[in-house]
């Protein structure tokens, strides 16, 4: 990929899958991928005008984004590219051509997300998608509900901590635990019979309602340059949600509140990692 402005989703090093409790992809290698065009300035500028467009939720034209890139109008097709990557994974936006030609984009959450943060009109204000995006992500990788230290230990290689301010997002914090929870994106609730008290991140019903897990793992394959299927047990779990259709998403959130989330907590116990809370 050839984004790498603040708040793209770096889980992608070997440490990083140690971390997250998952096998590296089959294929991948354990080194940072990031590819670069040489024409960085004229990627940011045309992410900047598709930025504008998401917030006004107008229709892109390929005669606007000629007329930003100028000089370098012959690598519109590897600019528009890199542009688009950095749009769906810092911004949680997926660039998406109206017809065959090519000549006019729309722009939509990915995930077929419904969130919209844009309710303040502010046209340079940074969608926020992307984020929740990231964490989804991160609970579905984790066994369906993730600790929020677990939580916190990813978002820390994006460079986001609880209670500390972010240039895109404000205090993270806020977002996750009453914002998106409000909004029925994300459930947060103290682990059963925990003392000290501990808290977890679970799915909400209006991300069981909005997308799937098949969705979110062909999101995390295009972050480490792969296929669904790199990820085996992530993808023969998204295979069975996907054949089984909604009545799964209703087991899978029922299991999720009963506390069950056998895979967290397996691996909390065959590794005693401090970043779970104990049983």
């Amino acid at each position: 990929m050839g984004c790498t402005q603040a708040g793209f989703p770096a889980i992608r090093s070997g440490r990083d899958w140690q971390s997250s409790g998952l096998q590296e992809p089959r294929g991948e290698s354990p080194d940072l991928k990031l590819v670069s065009t040489g024409h960085r300035s004229e990627e940011v500028q045309a992410a900047r005008g598709v930025k504008v467009r998401y917030h006004r939720k107008e229709v892109a034209t390929k005669a606007e984004m000629l007329s930003v890139i100028k000089d370098y109008q012959d690598l519109f097709p590897m600019i528009l590219s890199q542009a688009t990557d950095c749009m769906n994974l810092v911004f949680g936006i997926d660039v998406k051509a109206l017809d065959p030609t090519g000549l006019f984009y729309v722009l939509v959450n990915t995930l077929g997300l419904t969130y919209n943060d844009s309710l303040s009109g502010d046209e340079e204000s940074m969608p926020m998608a992307g984020l929740l995006v990231n964490t989804l992500s991160i609970i579905f990788i984790a066994g369906n509900c993730a600790p929020e230290e677990k939580i916190w230990e990813m978002l820390g290689i994006m460079g986001l901590y609880a209670g500390m301010n972010h240039f895109i997002y404000g205090d993270p914090r806020e977002l996750l635990t009453q914002v998106w929870v409000q909004q029925g994106y994300l459930e947060y609730r103290q682990v059963p019979n925990s003392d000290p008290a501990c808290y977890e991140f679970l799915w909400g019903p209006r991300t069981y309602a909005e997308t799937t897990k098949m969705k979110v793992l062909e999101f995390l394959a295009k972050v480490h340059d792969t296929i669904p299927s790199a990820f085996p047990s992530l993808y023969e779990e998204a295979l069975q949600s996907e054949k089984t259709g909604p009545q799964a998403r209703v087991v899978a959130r029922a299991r999720a509140r009963d506390g069950t989330c056998a895979r967290t907590r397996a691996y909390s116990k065959a590794t005693s990692n401090s970043f779970f809370c104990p049983n």
